[in-house]
C-alpha cells in the first residue's frame, strides 16, 4: 500500500532540503564531482555511439579520454596564454578608452564636458576604478583559481571523476533505477527522460552553439584587425548559452571597440557589425534549430534567474548546477500544470457530472 500523499511530500521535501544543505555546506569540496559528472554526463552519447561501433565501454572511455586530455592540452599550449594576455591588456587599455571617450566628447559637445562638468569627473573615476577593478579581478580569480581548482583538481581529480563515472555511468543509472519506488517509478522514469531531453538539447547543443560561435566571432574580428578580437568572440561565445547576450556583449564590446580604432574608417566599423549580425542570423535561422531545438523548455529569463540565485546561494558550485537544477524544475513544473488540469480542482464537479 503506497504512502499518503501528505508522507510522501513531507519525506521528499526533507530530502531536497538535505541535498541543499549539503550543497552549501560542502561547497567547493563536492566542484571537481559535479565537474567531473557533468563531463560524463555530455561525453555519455559519445561512448554509447562507440559501443555500438563494436568498442567496449572500457576501450570506449579510454579513447575519449585520450583525446579529450589531447584537446586539453592544446587549447591549455596555444589559446588560453593568448585569451590571459589579451584579457589583461584590454583591463589595462580601458583607462585610455575612456580618455578617447572624452577627447571625442569634448570635440563634439564641448558644454557636455568642461573641466569642472559632471560628466568630465565620472569619466575619470570610470576609467580610474576600471583599472583597479579589473587588476582586482584578475587577481582575485587567478588566486581563486589556485586555491580552489589547484593542480591536483585540474590535472587529476577531475580527469578521474569523469573516467569513472563515463565508465559506470550505465550501471549507475541501472542502479538508481532499481531504487526508485515501485509505485512511481513509471512516472518517475517519464520525468527523467523529459528532464535528459532538455539538458541534452540545451547542454550539448547549446554548448556546440557556443563552441562554433566563439571561434567564428574570434576568427572574424581577428581577420579584420579588431584589436582583443580573441578574447571578445571568447566572451561572445561563452555567453551564447543565454539568447541575445552573448551577442549583445559581445557586439556592444567589439563595436565600441571598432569605433576608437577605426574612427574615421567606416567601412571596418560596418564589418564588425556585420560579424555580430551575421553571427546572429546563423545562430537563429540555422545552428539553435538544427543543434538545440524549439522544445528546450528552458526560457531566458528563467535561466538567467536560476543562475543568480543559485550564485548567490552557493556560489561557484550554484552556477554548475543552476542549468540541471532549472531544467528539473521546469519539468516538474509543466507535470504539475498538467495533473492540475486533469484534477477536480480545474476541470470542476460539473464536469465529472456530464461525463
Amino acid at each position: 500500500m503506497a504512502l499518503p500523499v501528505r508522507d510522501q511530500v513531507k519525506y521528499w521535501g526533507i530530502a531536497a532540503a538535505v541535498f541543499l544543505f549539503l550543497l552549501w555546506w560542502l561547497g567547493d569540496v563536492i566542484m571537481p564531482f559535479l565537474l567531473g559528472g557533468a563531463i560524463a554526463y555530455i561525453l555519455d552519447p559519445i561512448a554509447d555511439r562507440l559501443e555500438r561501433l563494436g568498442l567496449s565501454r572500457a576501450l570506449a572511455t579510454t579513447v575519449i579520454t585520450f583525446f579529450a586530455l589531447l584537446i586539453f592540452v592544446l587549447l591549455a599550449l596555444l589559446v588560453v596564454p593568448t585569451l590571459v594576455n589579451q584579457a589583461a591588456a584590454l583591463i589595462e587599455m580601458l583607462p585610455h578608452l575612456v580618455q578617447n571617450l572624452q577627447a571625442f566628447l569634448t570635440e563634439r559637445f564641448p558644454d557636455l564636458v568642461e573641466p569642472d562638468s559632471t560628466i568630465r569627473q565620472s569619466l575619470l573615476r570610470l576609467g580610474e576604478t576600471v583599472q583597479a577593478r579589473g587588476g582586482e579581478f584578475l587577481n582575485t580569480l587567478l588566486a581563486s583559481v589556485s586555491g580552489i581548482f589547484n593542480v591536483l583538481l585540474l590535472f587529476v581529480i577531475v580527469p578521474v571523476v569523469a573516467f569513472y563515472l563515463l565508465l559506470d555511468w550505465d550501471h549507475m543509472v541501472a542502479r538508481v533505477d532499481a531504487m526508485l519506488p515501485r509505485d512511481h517509478a513509471p512516472t518517475i522514469r517519464r520525468l527523467a527522460r523529459e528532464i535528459d531531453n532538455t539538458l541534452a538539447s540545451f547542454i550539448r547543443g547549446q554548448g556546440l552553439v557556443c563552441l562554433i560561435l566563439g571561434l567564428y566571432y574570434a576568427f572574424a574580428l581577428m581577420a579584420v584587425g579588431l584589436q582583443f578580437g580573441l578574447v571578445i568572440g571568447a566572451i561572445a561565445g561563452f555567453l551564447t548559452f543565454i539568447p541575445y547576450v552573448g551577442a549583445l556583449v559581445g557586439g556592444v564590446m567589439s563595436i565600441g571597440l571598432a569605433l576608437f580604432q577605426f574612427w574615421g574608417d567606416w567601412l571596418w566599423i560596418v564589418a564588425v557589425w556585420a560579424i555580430f549580425q551575421s553571427g546572429q542570423f546563423v545562430e537563429g535561422n540555422i545552428l539553435t534549430p538544427k543543434l538545440v531545438g524549439g522544445s528546450v523548455g528552458l526560457h531566458p529569463v528563467w535561466l538567467l534567474f536560476a543562475l543568480a540565485a543559485f550564485g548567490a546561494l552557493f556560489g561557484f558550485v550554484g552556477l554548475l548546477v543552476a542549468v540541471p537544477v532549472a531544467a528539473a524544475l521546469g519539468v516538474l513544473a509543466r507535470f504539475a500544470a498538467e495533473r492540475y488540469r486533469d484534477s477536480r480542482l480545474y476541470r470542476g464537479l460539473d464536469t465529472d457530472e456530464e461525463g
